[in-house]
């Protein structure tokens, strides 16, 4: 077969460094719009891009040829970057080192859509901190609890 077809959808997550809330209501929207550019041009495609001041969720669709570390290493420090040269009140701005990664079918995907469109309403009732770990047991993922946050 000549051609490779694929529809490899991820739900990521990642904090700001230290979980301090420094995606400013300011530039949020700008920085979704940034980072969805980033993913055409870079990897794929953001479907969605959401979150709160401490923190992003993102439903990507990604290529095949690179892998999931390659593609959030190149999001986050295009997008970092582009906060410190486009925001001056946010010099110290920076991403966690981490991320989680959480494979979505096809047929789960409007759900994860509708998860990160409710973010503001989510985090009334649950921290950043409590909704990662969520995940990480949904998704049978195996942890230390005492390093997750490292």
């Amino acid at each position: 077969m000549g051609h490779t077809y694929a529809n490899v959808l991820l739900h990521v997550v990642f904090s700001t460094k230290e979980r301090r809330p420094s995606i400013s209501e300011s530039f949020r929207p700008r920085l979704y719009e940034y980072m969805c550019g980033v993913a055409r041009s870079e990897f794929g495609r953001a479907i969605t891009v959401g979150g709160t001041n401490n923190h992003i969720h993102g439903l990507l669709s990604i290529g095949t040829d690179l892998s999931i570390g390659e593609i959030l290493a190149k999001w986050k420090s295009l997008s970092s970057g582009w906060v410190h040269k486009t925001f001056s009140e946010a010099a110290d701005f920076a991403w966690q080192t981490g991320y989680g990664a959480f494979s979505v079918s096809q047929s789960n995907a409007e759900k994860v859509i509708q998860y990160i469109a409710g973010q503001a309403e989510h985090h009334k009732r649950l921290t950043f901190e409590e909704e990662f770990l969520a995940l990480l047991k949904r998704h049978g993922v195996q942890f230390d609890p005492q390093h997750v946050y490292d």
